[in-house]
């Protein structure tokens, strides 16, 4: 035999699967020519690589075994070196860092994959994202398949071993080249590598063992959600092909507009407009809130701009950490039109104050305001 591919790993002959890849990494870490770029280092590197491919394969450690070489008869390091042996870089890597084992052995593929995650909008009021809620959200999605139950299969029938890779889910080929033999190794064409096909499909999903509807969930919304949050729900997703587990959904949260609040994380805020009589005398009203209706009382002298503070009565916070605030911005309105008496008694009211003369006369802290009071009146 040209190689003893047992010796170049330096492993006995009874030697498990783990044992040899244990020794390949050991030997592949001090070889590798990104380590220890030699020549005869790399030539190296190439026929330890060579005899892992060998020797972690059931069917080629097998036939050598038997006393044939997989790599052509009389094909040592030189006869299938590194690049030249027809198996993936890919491979030796995943095996290098622990991946799976190159070129084969690895069986059939998986047929049942994991759902989809999918993202779903819902729509709120300024309530029900401060307060929470309970909502009925309809989305369309992948189900499983009441008939054959994520089988694919026709009722009465199953799926049945691929003829071509008798299960195994991959194909292997071996060519003759000038190196010699070299053997490849890759997913069954005709089952895609799960190793079985349907030769009867469910006439309701197609095979697929899922079936697209839409559907109705109730689903918890937590109080204090903004614009834009997302919940996530585990596995409440779509259904994965072959009956496969669930994905996620993801709730994204838009809140509509309020006529009224505008809100500023889990604070409120909103401006009203009193009369310049109720600011100067001071008044008493109702104003609604998101609780229902409180009593402010708005004090003598108010001036515009003045914020009324009602502590807790924001949206709640969403990691339940109390209430923000409601911040009422008041705004004076000063009357743009006057009649006769009004403009007589507005003009007394002023002279008893002692804001009717003018301009030249005033001192200056009180030249803004006679300067408001023309713009507001009109000077005679």
């Amino acid at each position: 035999m040209a190689n003893d591919y047992y010796e170049i790993l330096g492993v006995r002959r009874d030697a498990s699967k783990d044992e040899i890849k244990k020794a390949y990494r050991r030997l592949a870490r001090e070889l590798h020519p990104d380590v220890n770029p030699d020549p005869a280092t790399q030539e190296r590197f190439k026929e330890v690589t060579q005899a892992y491919e060998v020797l972690s394969d059931d069917n080629k450690r097998r036939m050598f075994d038997m006393g044939a070489d997989p790599f052509a008869p009389g094909g040592g390091a030189g006869a299938g070196g590194f690049g030249a042996t027809g198996f993936p870089f890919d491979d030796i890597m995943n095996a290098f860092f622990g991946g799976g084992q190159p070129g084969g052995g690895r069986g059939p593929r998986d047929r049942v994959r994991r759902g989809r995650s999918i993202k779903v909008r819902v729509e709120l009021d300024l309530a029900e994202a401060a307060f929470g809620v309970t909502k009925d959200v309809t989305f369309p999605t992948a189900v499983l398949c009441d008939t054959c139950q994520g089988e694919g299969t026709a009722k009465g029938t199953h799926r049945r071993t691929c003829d071509m890779c008798q299960g195994r889910g991959e194909v292997s080929q071996v060519a003759r080249s000038f190196l010699g033999q070299v053997m490849t190794t890759r997913p069954c064409p005709q089952c895609s590598g799960q190793g079985s096909v349907i030769t009867d499909p469910c006439a309701d999903c197609s095979g697929e063992g899922r079936v697209r509807e839409k559907v109705t969930r109730k689903v918890q919304i937590p109080a204090g959600v903004e614009d834009g949050t997302q919940i996530q729900l585990a596995g409440e997703g779509e259904v994965g092909p072959n009956g496969g587990p669930r994905g996620d959904i993801f709730l994204e949260i838009v809140q509509r507009p309020h006529p009224i609040f505008e809100r500023r994380g889990d604070d409120l805020h909103c401006t009203i407009t009193v009369p310049m009589t109720a600011a100067a005398l001071g008044a008493s009203f109702t104003f609604e809130t998101l609780d229902g209706t409180e009593e402010i009382d708005l004090r003598p002298g108010t001036n515009s701009g003045h914020v009324i503070t009602l502590n807790g009565r924001g949206s709640k916070r969403l990691d339940g950490g109390g209430r923000g605030d409601l911040m009422i911005q008041v705004n004076v309105e000063t009357p743009a039109k006057l009649d006769e008496e009004q403009e007589h008694l507005l003009r007394k009211f002023a002279e008893l104050r002692g804001e009717d003369q003018p301009p030249g006369r005033f001192s200056p802290g009180h030249s803004g305001l006679f300067s408001k009071l023309r713009d507001a009146f009109g000077a005679r």
